[in-house]
C-alpha cells in the first residue's frame, strides 16, 4: 500500500477520533426532514457503519450488493418506530459500537457469509441504529418527515459504500477497501470503549 494511502487513512481516523459527535448524544436538534437527513451524517458511529454495509454488500456481490443496503433502511425504520414509542432495547450504545466493529472487520477480512446470514446480521444492527434515531426524535419534529430524512440519508451512505466497494474489482483497490474496513473496525473499538466507559 502506498504511503499516500496510509497517510489518508490515518488522517481520516484522526479526524474521526478528534470529533466523536455521536448522533444519539445530540440535543436541541430542530425537527423535520432536515434534522432527519443530518442525524446519521453527524454521528460518526452511525456514518461508518452505514458505509460499511454498502462496502460489504459490494464485496459479497449480487444480490447482497443491493439487498443489504435495502434491508438496513427498512428494518431501521421499524427500529425507529420502537424508539419513538420509547420501548427500551438492551445496551443500545454498545450494540451500535459493535456494529461498526463487526461490519468493519467483515470488510477488512472480506468475510463471505451466506446471504441470509449476512442479511440477518445487518437487520439486527439496523434495529438498534433505528432505535437510536427514534429515541432522539426532537419534540418539535414531524415524525414522518424526520423518519424519511434519516432513511434517505442512510441510503445515501450505503450508496457511498457501494461505490467504494466497487474498487474491489482491482487488486490494489481491494487492498485499499480492506484497509478502510480495518479503520472502521478500529473506530468501532473506540466507540465500544467509549460506550462501556459511559455505562460503567
Amino acid at each position: 500500500m502506498s504511503p499516500r494511502i496510509i497517510t489518508c487513512l490515518a488522517a481520516l481516523a484522526a479526524l474521526c477520533l478528534a470529533h466523536p459527535a455521536l448522533a444519539h448524544e445530540q440535543t436541541g436538534v430542530q425537527g423535520g426532514l432536515v434534522s432527519g437527513l443530518l442525524h446519521p451524517l453527524t454521528g460518526m458511529d452511525h456514518l461508518v457503519a452505514m458505509v460499511a454495509v454498502g462496502i460489504w454488500g459490494a464485496q459479497l456481490g449480487a444480490p447482497a450488493i443491493w439487498v443489504l443496503p435495502i434491508t438496513f433502511p427498512l428494518v431501521m425504520a421499524l427500529g425507529g418506530v420502537v424508539g419513538v414509542l420509547k420501548i427500551p432495547l438492551p445496551v443500545p450504545e454498545i450494540v451500535i459500537a459493535l456494529s461498526a466493529l463487526a461490519l468493519g472487520a467483515a470488510v477488512a477480512m472480506r468475510l463471505k457469509l451466506p446471504f441470509s446470514v449476512a442479511a440477518a446480521v445487518v437487520a439486527v444492527f439496523a434495529i438498534f441504529h433505528g432505535h437510536a434515531h427514534g429515541v432522539e426524535l426532537p419534540g418539535s419534529a414531524n415524525p414522518l418527515a424526520y423518519g424519511i430524512g434519516f432513511v434517505v440519508a442512510t441510503g445515501m451512505l450505503h450508496l457511498c459504500g457501494i461505490v467504494i466497494g466497487i474498487l474491489t474489482r482491482w487488486p490494489a483497490g481491494a487492498r485499499v477497501v480492506q484497509a478502510l474496513g480495518a479503520v472502521i473496525a478500529a473506530l468501532g473499538c473506540y466507540f465500544l470503549v467509549h460506550s462501556l466507559g459511559a455505562t460503567a
